[in-house]
């Protein structure tokens, strides 16, 4: 019995970053998109709706990257493919997001001398 809730949770994971990673990804592309034009991330939005998704979709990536690298470390391959293959390809695009936002925070870094903090400021929507 216990095995099969232990089951269980791991689909549940597995469905939650599934759908996490489907919205965070193109989240994260718009963000560094913005980032690279105009030197400030997305706009706060209505009650700051736009930006805490920005925040939490960086949160859901990074997660993702970490729980498969705990996993390659345990078992020696990434996460299981899951249905469809969708986790695996979350997965993916995971990674490539990570480094998608290392080349563009370190651009900025290098032509502003600092990338702007998660906080609307004088610099950005301040």
């Amino acid at each position: 019995m216990a095995k099969q809730s232990s089951e269980s949770r791991n689909d549940v994971a597995e469905k939650a970053a599934i759908i996490g990673g489907l919205i965070s990804t193109p989240v994260i592309g718009w963000s560094l998109y913005t980032l690279k034009t105009t030197g400030c991330g997305l706009p706060p939005g209505p009650g700051g709706s736009i930006g805490a998704l920005e925040g939490v979709s960086y949160l859901v990536v990074v997660g993702i990257v970490s729980w498969s690298l705990y996993t390659k470390s345990k078992t020696g391959s990434g996460l299981p493919n899951g249905p469809f293959g969708l986790l695996g390809a979350v997965e993916g695009l995971s990674y490539l997001s990570l480094l998608s936002m290392l080349v563009i925070f370190g651009l900025q870094f290098f032509e502003n001398g600092s990338i702007p903090g998660p906080l609307p400021s004088d610099q950005c929507f301040g």
